[in-house]
């Protein structure tokens, strides 16, 4: 093309193009001679014309220029006299097809009031510009005003703006967005193809975050996220297609690999970013470790949904955090199908407490002194229709995620209390007490105390013999409204017991401003009791110094998992107050639990 400007450029848009026609010299001549001979007010628009900065140009129906003013020359690069005669779609270098296509020309046959349309048009140097192109019908038949308007630089404005929308402000990796806007594109694009995620979260960051301030915190993902980086830029190739690192938000990072070659270089990316992220980080003078676990999953695109892609990743990445951490995890459809068990579960969970299909055992709580119960600890069963008798590791920590706990933990409150009193009311002897585990959303998403109070008044247990259980990670960090429930609780004079004591914070400064009364330890410290052979002094040294801490603030121990007369005799004359494990009996049923004490009640009497 021999005109002052070339095509449009790659990412122009929609395009048409019109067929170079020759203009006559007497069609010319004529329009010119209208001019000259016109009346006043068109010699003024004809200086205004000449004279405006907005570049504009009369073109006749066909699209050719009758004249040119100088500005849309200067935007060409050429002489407004060369541009004369000349189709404009041929100068301006547009080539528009379609629906645009037809918009222009309805515009110069004069059947529409106005077109408009975004091109990138070509200098005759070579450089590129944004330009909008408007085509207006005149008053005058058969001609149109044609104008040309520079909009390089709000166009450039607005690729900034989008860039800043679609990029995270840390490490400047594209943001969630932009990942799914890729992500759908690659799924859309490749038909046979198939797309492979490697769906990062990182390891301890939280505590660095926590403990060293948000600034530490963004400096190390930036950190992190060059690593990526280069993990990604050594493993793509021209063969493999390309690698999107992208961050989405928090510690949480993903790899798209389009036109995956398969698990084994999806794992082996997995695994290079495993090793890229455990070397340290040497950030502002401090050495700095975290690791990562990453959820890897492979699909063919063909069927495949970005929903149903990263909800699988996100399954996986749960698996990798599960099983330990700082590891990948790659999916697996048989453990899916038991997630989808999972899943079933706690959709049924609140209908289950209403259709009674939860029952509860008793695990006795013996002191060491005399061997005699002091306490039973209620632990709940769900008797489900399909999948039998299921333990609570199966459906508690549904529950709580759910919030189907808070009417299961009362169903399991009231009716502890109630059997307790059966049992109260049937033995002569010292009364038994009651431990129930309590779990912090129950005191975060019900009035916990007033439901004690209720039960405690409807079934007329004394409070003293009512102890909840709730873990260490929840007692250590109690503040607001759970502190404020734990004392009221104490005031009414229900015991409070820090369940599994040792496997969380261990900030043994709260014992003393909590209002606990009972320390749990955990089945870990007493692991090395089994036997009096294989006797680690380490385990025992800790243990005493436990029990002895915890007496000095006035709590009693009671140690979980004893499982043979060895470690009972151990833990007796270490000092433990009261034991409970398979070693004195395994959860029972409560006619059971009746049983027992009946028959220790008459040892007691003999």
């Amino acid at each position: 093309m021999n005109g002052p400007l070339e095509g449009p450029g790659k990412d122009s848009g929609d395009t048409i193009g019109t067929q170079p026609q020759t203009i006559t010299e007497s069609n010319h001549k004529r329009w010119r001679r209208r001019v000259a001979n016109g009346h006043s007010e068109q010699s003024d628009f004809r200086a205004a014309f000449n004279a405006a900065q907005l570049a504009m140009a009369i073109v006749d129906r066909d699209g050719r220029v009758l004249t040119a003013n100088r500005a849309l020359a200067a935007m060409l690069g050429a002489e407004p006299r060369r541009l004369v005669a000349r189709p404009i779609a041929e100068l301006a270098g547009l080539s528009l097809e379609g629906r645009v296509r037809s918009a222009y020309r309805e515009a110069l046959q004069g059947r529409t009031d106005r077109m408009s349309c975004t091109r990138r048009l070509k200098h005759a140097d070579g450089h590129t510009l944004w330009a909008e192109v408007t085509v207006t019908p005149t008053a005058r038949g058969g001609e149109a005003l044609l104008s040309i308007a520079d909009i390089s630089e709000r166009r450039d404005l607005q690729e900034r703006l989008r860039h800043l929308q679609m990029h995270d402000p840390v490490t400047r990796l594209p943001n969630r967005t932009l990942f799914f806007e890729r992500l759908a594109t690659a799924l859309a694009d490749s038909a046979t193809g198939r797309t492979g995620l490697c769906y990062i979260d990182l390891d301890g960051f939280k505590a660095i975050n926590d403990t060293l301030g948000h600034r530490v915190g963004d400096t190390l993902l930036d950190a992190v996220a060059q690593r990526l980086t280069q993990c990604a830029q050594d493993a793509g190739s021209e063969e493999c297609g390309g690698h999107l690192v992208a961050r989405l938000g928090g510690d949480e990072f993903a790899l798209l690999v389009e036109s995956s070659t398969g698990t084994e270089q999806l794992t082996g990316l997995a695994q290079s970013v495993l090793a890229a992220l455990q070397r340290p980080f040497d950030l502002a003078g401090q050495r700095l470790a975290v690791s990562a676990s990453i959820g890897v999953v492979e699909r063919e695109t063909e069927g495949t949904s970005p929903t149903e892609l990263m909800q699988a990743a996100d399954t996986t990445l749960y698996w990798a955090k599960a099983d330990g951490k700082a590891r990948w995890t790659l999916f697996d459809p048989e453990r899916n199908a038991h997630r989808m068990t999972r899943q079933a579960l706690s959709s049924t969970l609140r209908r289950a407490v209403e259709r009674g299909e939860f029952v509860l055992e008793y695990q006795p709580i013996v002191g060491f002194s005399d061997d005699m119960p002091r306490g039973v600890e209620a632990l709940v069963r769900w008797r489900h229709p399909r999948f039998g008798m299921l333990s609570p590791d199966r459906f508690i920590g549904l529950a709580e995620e759910n919030g189907a706990i808070v009417p299961l933990g009362r169903w399991v409150l009231a009716e502890s209390c109630r059997q307790a009193r059966r049992w109260m009311q049937e033995r002569s002897g010292p009364p038994l007490y009651v431990s129930v585990n309590v779990a912090v959303r129950q005191v975060w998403d019900s009035d916990l105390v007033q439901d004690v109070a209720d039960i405690l008044q409807e079934t007329g247990l004394p409070s003293g013999l009512l102890q909840l259980e709730l873990t260490e990670s929840a007692v250590m960090g109690s503040a607001g409204r759970p502190l404020q429930a734990l004392q009221a609780l104490s005031e009414m004079g229900v015991r409070i017991a820090i369940d599994d004591f040792g496997t969380g914070y261990s900030n043994l400064a709260y014992l003393s401003r909590l209002p606990v009364r009972a320390l749990k330890l955990d089945g870990t410290f007493v692991r090395g009791f089994r036997t009096a052979r294989h006797q680690n002094p380490a385990d025992e040294t800790i243990v005493t110094a436990l029990v002895q801490l915890a007496h000095k603030l006035g709590l009693t121990v009671t140690a979980e998992c004893v499982e043979g007369p060895a470690q009972a005799e151990r833990l007796r004359r270490i000092g433990c107050d009261t034991g409970q494990g398979w070693h004195y009996a395994k959860p029972m049923e409560a006619d059971r639990i009746a049983d027992l004490l009946s028959t220790s009640g008459r040892a007691q009497s003999a």
